[in-house]
């Protein structure tokens, strides 16, 4: 792989966890209580307030969010491909290991019987208990790596998303809103491309027709119009997914893109997670400011997978060079 394309991968992986780790100085506040918190804007982890929430964590460690990232790349580091049930025991792995948080839908599927066996069984019959309505956003704030996985494949990167969302979250807003994310990621990865808003539709059509007018709403309001901090529908994926596409088409940089979805609260470490690791990818690990890279007390946990994935990429990206070829000349 290029240099280049290893600054897009990287950018995705501390995207993530920057999002995460600074995003969570935001979580479940709504804008005047930033206001009231940060009164000149959350934009340093020496600033998040270690309220009864926050002081769980220590300042600039990640979240639920970035495990669940990490378990998918442990997962592709172990199998050597997008496996359901290989994703299904690490999280299970995660699980047993009593995390600081865990979603509401993820902590009911993977503590379903024989869930490692039958992780989208588990998944789907949660959702159907829930009336078929439930479309939370812990699929979304962990696939973004989905992207970077045989991102020459297209199709291959929609499948691969959709088997890894649905281990645990099976509506397919929740799909759709992945797929999205990975896709927007494998065309900057692989053609240097940005897909415009026709283009985003026309996937959002192939899942389900409520993804479409946040699509169109991230790329038409201002940031403050999406009221990500609603708080009725903070943990919404499409909220997540609109959050993150705001920045992908307003952003000019890395940081002001980040922060400005930081500072609308909501579920701000989730939506700064898909913001951060879009925003990553468009722009590169490079053009991070060193100060949020350093500032994660974890980062030589996340160099360390960072160097294992890649090896393994990097073999099936040579593997597959023929095909890589031929699909320039496709797409």
């Amino acid at each position: 792989m290029t240099e280049k394309h290893l600054d897009i991968i990287k950018g995705v992986f501390y995207g993530q966890a920057i999002g995460d780790a600074l995003g969570l100085g935001a979580e479940f506040l709504n804008k005047n209580q930033i206001s009231e918190y940060y009164p000149n804007g959350l934009s340093e982890y020496s600033q998040i307030v270690q309220d009864k929430h926050r002081s769980r964590w220590e300042i600039g460690d990640w979240t639920d969010d970035t495990d669940q990232f990490l378990c998918i790349c442990n997962s592709i580091i172990k199998s050597g491909e997008i496996n359901e049930i290989t994703f299904a025991e690490e999280l299970f792995k995660w699980f047993k290991e009593i995390p600081m948080g865990i979603g509401q839908t993820v902590y009911k599927v993977v503590t379903l019987p024989q869930f490692t066996l039958y992780p989208h069984k588990g998944a789907k019959l949660v959702w159907k208990i829930s009336k078929r309505n439930n479309a939370s956003n812990g699929a979304i704030m962990r696939t973004s790596i989905l992207g970077t996985f045989e991102f020459w494949d297209y199709n291959k990167v929609a499948i691969n998303t959709e088997k890894i969302a649905k281990v645990t979250h099976w509506d397919n807003r929740c799909v759709g809103s992945c797929v999205i994310m990975t896709m927007l990621i494998a065309h900057i990865l692989f053609e240097s491309k940005l897909l415009n808003l026709e283009q985003l539709c026309d996937f959002a059509k192939k899942y389900d027709d409520r993804i479409q007018p946040f699509i169109e709403k991230s790329y038409t309001l201002p940031i403050e119009e999406l009221l990500l901090d609603e708080p009725t529908s903070i943990g919404y994926t499409l909220k997540a997914m609109s959050a993150g596409l705001w920045a992908y088409f307003n952003a000019e940089n890395f940081k002001d893109g980040l922060l400005r979805v930081i500072n609308e609260g909501g579920d701000a470490d989730t939506n700064a997670c898909v913001a951060g690791s879009i925003l990553g990818a468009k722009f590169g690990y490079k053009a991070i400011p060193k100060k949020y890279i350093d500032g994660l007390i974890h980062k030589d946990i996340l160099e360390e997978k960072f160097k294992k994935y890649i090896e393994l990429l990097n073999k099936s990206y040579t593997q597959h060079g023929f095909c890589i070829r031929r699909a320039d000349v496709q797409t």
